[in-house]
């Protein structure tokens, strides 16, 4: 089955791994060269075939690591190129899976963060005052958030 631009989009919309890919997007990404996979009909109408929603879902999936357009660019001409491009791909793949890590440690610290926040506030609120943690005994201090609060720089304060 063949799908126009609009009904590619659509399909990618709603995928369960993809969200919000406008029409305007693929012929963005048409014009910018990541689509050599896509044909065009006898009037020049791009139209997408089954297989090119791997090709698709690939190039979103780079695209939310952060890759910049002329990186993707780059891998999808490598897969083009064959199995000579392998090693590329490979070294490409896995430096985006370090970034994406170093995007996860940085989430996680950010909710870690929050996390004594909330603690921090919700004991606040219980006992009226910020000043409850003031005269607290270490042992009353969940222990997941007793080196973060006594840290004398990056602990979490007020």
């Amino acid at each position: 089955m063949l799908y126009t631009v609009g009904e590619a989009a659509e399909i990618m919309g709603v995928a369960a791994e993809i969200m919000g890919v406008a029409a305007s997007t693929l012929r963005y990404y048409d014009k910018e060269g990541l689509l050599p996979f896509v044909e065009r009909s006898g009037g020049g109408i791009r139209v997408f075939k089954e297989s090119d929603f791997a090709w698709l879902k690939t190039i979103e999936c780079l695209k939310s690591t952060k890759m910049s357009i002329k990186e993707i660019r780059r891998f999808i001409d490598w897969c083009i190129e064959g199995d000579s491009t392998i090693d590329k791909r490979l070294a490409l793949i896995d430096r985006q899976r370090e970034k994406v890590r170093d995007e996860i440690k940085k989430a996680e610290d950010t909710l870690a963060m929050l996390d004594y926040k909330h603690w921090y506030y919700e004991t606040a609120k219980n006992a009226g005052t910020c000043a409850v943690h003031d005269s607290m005994k270490e042992e009353d201090i969940p222990e997941k958030f007793r080196a973060r609060k006594n840290a004398k720089h990056g602990g979490f304060t007020k």
